[in-house]
């Protein structure tokens, strides 16, 4: 059997953040009634002229400029010729032989080792409108709402050799243009979308192979799963001697597999030619370098001042900056968290709310199926919770419900305090009478404990803490009993 290689390239749809379409003055609003988002522009109807939304180029700049490409001295926009019915037009506004910037790159991580992701082209265009099929229905509706949405196309050379590699370039991506606040990335409203070219060569040889498209993949998960089967189907065909054909195919999340749609087209077969009712862009140096002076701090350089400002290891820092939502709640509970005072627990304020945010946090918005973004608590509710353990208020356990609570009934967590009387008991007289009664009812864990069992001092802790129904300081309960067993 022949050894083989596999080369991807892909081709990422960013719509970007704008009040307006690409061309026109229409809202780019998600959820609105189909067709009521439109006007003679992206509808192309006769006569009608476009005009560039300034704020896309600017955004399109700036994304460049963060993934170290050449910003072009002149471009201009390019009609990109097809048939469709969702291009009212019959041809696509886009970029061609003059994008908007080249020659850039990414890193990912892939095994511990740093790999370079060359980038061919960022280029501008826009969207075309979408397809409605209604089951069991002989016809197909057309909603033009998304016809003119701003669009940044994010072209990489053919540098990735594993659908694992896409996953991770996909996933360093959407960091960066988070952080850049150029796109809101919400895949399932279409803001990122993901096209990948896939071909295998024998290892060893130069000479790319015959290359298939794979559109309709709507996460990066699906991205990884459908070229890791067109992979392997392709090796399949070439070890059973046959031909790949140069196609485009569908990504069926259902079946498991991709399906053909059609023969792949070249760029000829688009008829390219200078957008005529369009004005070429020229960028000043001035203003290329007020927008690289402008650019937020990256997630490599926030994970950085995280483990340098919070002491955190590299494993809490690269978590808490994944996502800018998740770094932004960390940096602002820390804020109210430290205003709060000293922490009686002696603790590091950053890394306690650290693993809060990474533990209990994250695993109940992923059993509500929440975000950080969708989640009604807010930063200083989780300090003001974190401030409640440190002054005896509650004690961890206590935090763990309370914080339960308040994820699924959207209260705030002192809130849920004062409605329940939710609080720790730190008077010694009901403690002891708890540890008594525990003592009283369990003489063998007793004699156990003065034989030299641990376990059996945990047991009894766990008896006065459910004789308390869990409000007694575990601190406070662990002090008594051992002194009381001396007794």
């Amino acid at each position: 059997m022949m050894e083989y290689e596999v080369v991807i390239g892909l081709e990422v749809h960013v719509q970007l953040n704008t009040a307006s379409k690409m061309f026109c003055g229409c809202s780019t609003d998600f959820g609105k009634a189909p067709n009521s988002q439109v006007c003679p522009v992206c509808l192309g109807f006769p006569g009608a002229l476009p005009v560039i939304n300034d704020k896309a180029v600017l955004l399109g700049i700036k994304t460049a400029l963060a993934l170290n490409c050449q910003i072009a001295k002149f471009t201009k926009f390019d009609r990109k010729h097809y048939f469709y019915p969702d291009l009212p037009k019959n041809f696509q506004i886009s970029q061609y032989d003059k994008p908007l910037s080249y020659d850039g790159n990414l890193d990912i991580e892939i095994d511990g080792a740093v790999k370079k992701i060359g980038l061919r082209r960022i280029h501008l265009e826009e969207d075309a409108g979408k397809l409605i099929h209604k089951e069991n229905e002989p016809f197909s509706l057309v909603d033009y709402n998304r016809s003119g949405m701003p669009l940044l196309e994010i072209v990489t050379q053919p540098d990735l050799r594993s659908a694992q590699e896409a996953y991770e370039f996909l996933i360093k991506l959407k960091n960066i243009l988070e952080y850049l606040d150029v796109s809101n990335c919400n895949m399932e409203e279409g803001s990122l979308r993901c096209d990948a070219n896939i071909s295998i060569r024998p290892r060893g040889q130069e000479a790319l192979g015959i290359k298939t498209e794979v559109k309709n993949m709507n996460s990066f998960k699906a991205v990884r799963q459908a070229l890791d089967y067109e992979a392997a189907r392709q090796m399949d065909l070439l070890n059973g001697g046959k031909a790949i054909a140069q196609e485009t195919r569908l990504w069926d999340s259902d079946g498991q597999r991709t399906d053909s749609m059609r023969s792949k087209e070249e760029a000829h077969d688009y008829r390219y030619f200078p957008e005529p009712d369009l004005l070429p862009i020229v960028p000043s140096d001035k203003l290329i370098d007020d927008i690289k002076k402008g650019l937020p701090e990256m997630p490599a350089e926030k994970r950085q001042r995280f483990k340098e400002a919070y002491g955190l290891s590299d494993y809490d820092a690269a978590v808490m900056t994944r996502e800018k939502k998740i770094a932004d709640f960390f940096e602002e509970t820390i804020r109210v968290y430290s205003a709060a005072g000293g922490s009686a627990s002696g603790g590091n304020k950053p890394k306690i709310a650290a693993n809060w945010i990474m533990g209990d946090l994250a695993a109940l918005m992923s059993a509500a199926n929440l975000s950080i973004n969708t989640i009604a608590l807010k930063p200083g509710d989780l300090a003001e919770m974190l401030a409640m353990i440190d002054n005896n208020t509650i004690s961890g356990k206590m935090a763990k419900d309370l914080l339960k609570e308040s994820i699924e009934t959207k209260k705030r967590p002192r809130d849920i305090v004062k409605e329940k009387e939710f609080s720790q008991i730190t008077d010694e007289g009901p403690i002891k009478d708890a540890i008594e009664k525990v003592l009283a009812r369990n003489q063998k864990a007793v004699v156990d404990l003065k034989a030299g069992k641990e376990s059996a001092l945990t047991f009894l802790i766990g008896q006065v803490m459910k004789e308390t129904g869990g409000k007694a300081s575990p601190k406070l309960v662990n002090e008594l009993l051992k002194k009381r067993i001396k007794e």
